[in-house]
């Protein structure tokens, strides 16, 4: 056989080989209901469109994995779910792709605050204060509330983590909203949380994952919980008597990112673009109640879910948005110490 064959031969098994590899992108999300809804909006109508198939992983938030893989260029995760915090940490780092946005087609219509540098909002979701409206006869109002075990005695459940955790604790110990992270910048401030925070350490159940807190509620094993507003929405979809409280709820976005390194960079744009159309943002929201990034979903959501969701205007009274800078300048330090204070008795 001749060199030109074998050369040509060569070449269009590599061809081959490369299409191959696209035709399956690896897409990691926080799992739970929202990796369902995400299923339904995103990865099977891409599948169905393009013919790229989605492989669904799961993560919690672990940037020391994502930061390995980087490292040792050894990338499997081609599209990632990143809270924006994260977001922030990681693109600093250099573990994320800077988002070219001339490959974006939606660009134009994203809400302020989707565009990042090294992210796209997706949706806003809000950590809000849940109850089962079965197991209480008063309906709490406020952090203050949760805090008040006398009025509302049983354990209380909040994510194990010093982000959202310092922030309801100021605002429980009568710190206005606009006022939190002025607080929190100063070392009394951090102090006066973190004693806050004792009072009701004896009646914590911690939550890492985002299924626990509907979990812990409709069980009874807590009275109240922190919790991500769409997974409370999910339940009472399902007939359960859980409630939302609204006020003092903290906001923010979760991102598409995209790891440093992907060998799939092509098809992880493809990815998001499909994913941040209206019509995609319009069966995500109405299967996990986040406020949809892309304005144009808004006018395709039924007005009876527009009151559920954390953009909804009533909602975003007295809401705090997470303050983005403030974790990337104190989170470590803050998570240390929490972790910290978490282990002692």
């Amino acid at each position: 056989m001749s060199k030109p064959i074998i050369t040509s031969l060569l070449l269009s098994s590599l061809a081959l080989s490369n299409h191959a590899l696209a035709e399956k992108i690896t897409v990691i999300s926080y799992g739970g209901a929202s990796k369902d809804a995400q299923q339904a909006a995103f990865y099977k109508p891409f599948n169905a469109h393009f013919g790229t198939e989605i492989v669904a992983g799961e993560w919690n938030g672990e940037m020391a994995k994502l930061k390995a893989m980087v490292d040792t260029k050894s990338v499997t995760w081609d599209v990632l779910d990143v809270e924006d915090t994260d977001l922030a940490r990681g693109c600093e780092e250099g573990l994320f792709e800077k988002i070219d946005y001339s490959k974006v087609t939606s660009k134009n219509d994203l809400i302020p605050g989707s565009q990042q540098e090294c992210g796209i909002g997706i949706f806003v979701w809000s950590n809000v204060l849940a109850y089962n409206a079965d197991k209480l006869t008063t309906a709490p109002k406020d952090w203050k509330d949760f805090w008040d075990v006398k009025k509302f005695p049983g354990k209380r459940s909040l994510r194990k983590s010093a982000r959202g955790s310092l922030e309801f604790a100021l605002m429980a110990d009568g710190v206005p909203v606009n006022d939190v992270y002025k607080v929190l910048s100063t070392p009394e401030g951090v102090t006066r949380a973190f004693a806050k925070l004792d009072e009701l350490k004896p009646y914590i159940q911690w939550w890492e994952a985002g299924a626990q807190p509907p979990q812990y509620l409709v069980s009874g094993d807590v009275v109240m919980s922190s919790a991500y507003s769409g997974r409370i929405h999910a339940v009472q979809k399902a007939g359960v008597n859980l409630k939302t409280v609204w006020n003092q709820n903290l906001y923010q976005f979760d991102d598409w990112a995209i790891p440093k390194g992907t060998p799939h960079l092509e098809e992880a744009y493809k990815f998001i673009n499909f994913a941040m159309r209206p019509e995609q943002q319009k069966i995500y929201t109405e299967k996990m109640a986040y406020g949809p990034s892309n304005k144009m979903a808004a006018s395709l959501l039924d007005e009876s879910l527009a009151g559920d969701l954390p953009t909804a205007p009533e909602n975003m009274k007295n809401a705090l948005k997470i303050d983005v800078d403030f974790w990337l300048e104190y989170g470590e330090s803050l998570e240390e110490r929490f972790i910290a204070w978490t282990s002692k008795n």
